[in-house]
Parts: C-alpha cells; structure tokens; sequence
C-alpha cells in the first residue's frame, strides 16, 4: 500500500471509531467550557489584580483539554492491541514502519486541527466575559499563545500515543501520565524548580505566557515538550517493530 493509502485508513479509523471521535472532540468541548465557567465567573477579578497576566489567564483551560488530548492519543493506539486489531492492520500493511508513521500522523495531524481550533475558540469565547479587561489576538504574546496552544495539545497527544505503542495500554498510560501532569510538577516546583521547568507541561506551557520567566523561551520550551513526544514515538516504534502483533 502507499503510504496516502496507509494514511487514509488510518484516518477512517479515527473518524469512524466512536470513541476516538469522541476523545477528541471532548478537547474542545471540556476547554470551551472550563473557559466559560472559569473566566463568566470570576475572570474580571482576577483581570483587576495587580500582576494579572491575561495572556496566560485566557489559555488557562487548556491545562483540561489537554487531559482529553492525552485520552486521544492512548485510545487512538489501544485500539490496535485490542481483539487481535495489530495482527489485521499488519497484514494489510506489513511494514511496521510505514503503519506506525502514518498511524502517528494521522494522531498528531487531527489533534492539531483540533488543537489549534480550541486554542484559538477558547480564547475568542473567554474575552466575551471580560469587558474592558478583554485583549485581542493583537495583544503581545496572544497570537502566539494561540497557535502555541494549538502545538502544544497536539504535542501531548502524540506523547501519550508513543507511551502507549510502547506499553500497550491506554489505561497504563493514563494512569501514569494524568498523575503526573497534576501532582508532579507541584512536587517538583517545591524542590527543584529547575527540573520542573523541563517537565513536558511546564516546559510547554511557556508559550502561553506573555513574558516567560527563566532560561527556556515560549518556543524552546514548546521544544522540550516535542522532545518529549519525540522520545516517546521512539520508543513506540522499537516495540511495534520488535514486539510480535
């Protein structure tokens, strides 16, 4: 099969498997509404405060998108490991390395529209709630932070995906990752600030700041977090490839 092929099958997975469907159209739905809630409620409270960053504060409900993010990229693999699926796509398409790309592919292009459309929504949305303390695309940083966003639930995705080629489990990978996004970098921040600052959240999630604090910018922290994603699809790729279906 060529890979357009290989790719377009992929693609009718994502799209026909309703809980893949549903993974990923729940990282709009849970960001528009924590924004909703978040910034209709007490968002010009926190807007008057001395040391108010509104950059930051208008992508702050993508810390539970990107939850709904993670969940999409381990189900979009799990599939595969469940009822002997593997053993069907691989002899449809024997090259593992050609199925895993376009596997990824398809993983990280979709939650990249995805992304960049709740990035961009949950923003627009949430300054309807702010009235003079409201900020356009136009304000320093909110564009990038806008497009940054949109990578960053994408990056996400895909590390979840690579973790879960590796362990074969979207309930392992969950398990382990949703942990660790919540509880570790509050740890860390505590003990070694300089550690938590290269986890893949904290390192990420610079890029919505409008003046990022310390040594890593908005994009190479956006980096750190792609070399994240990057060592986990590794992985990924040595298991599917030396694993049997």
């Amino acid at each position: 099969m060529t890979p357009t092929a290989v790719l377009h099958s992929e693609w009718i997975k994502i799209r026909s498997v309703r809980s893949l469907y549903g993974s990923l159209a729940a990282v709009l739905a849970t960001t528009l509404a924590v924004t909703v809630l978040a910034l209709g409620t007490v968002g010009q409270e926190q807007a008057e405060r001395a040391g108010a960053e509104p950059v930051f504060d208008a992508f702050y409900a993508l810390n539970f998108g990107q939850i709904a993010a993670i969940a999409f990229g381990a189900a979009a693999v799990s599939s595969e490991f469940l009822g002997g699926a593997l053993r069907v796509s691989l002899a449809a398409v024997p090259r593992r390395s050609l199925f895993y790309a376009a596997k990824m592919t398809a993983i990280g292009g979709s939650a990249l529209v995805v992304g960049l459309l709740t990035s961009f929504t949950a923003f627009l949305v949430g300054q309807l709630f702010l009235g003079e303390y409201a900020i356009g695309l136009g304000h320093p940083g909110a564009l990038r932070a806008a497009v940054g966003g949109g990578i960053y639930l994408a990056l996400m995705a895909l590390f979840a995906a690579g973790l879960t080629a590796l362990l074969r489990s979207a309930v392992a990978v969950l398990s382990l990752l949703i942990p660790f996004l919540l509880i570790v970098p509050f740890v860390f921040a505590d003990i070694a600030t300089a550690v938590a600052r290269y986890l893949p959240d904290r390192a990420g999630q610079l890029v919505l700041h409008q003046n990022p604090e310390g040594s890593l910018g908005p994009w190479s922290g956006l980096a750190v977090t792609a070399a994240w994603a990057a060592v986990a699809l590794l992985a990924g790729w040595w298991a599917v490839r030396r694993r049997d279906a």
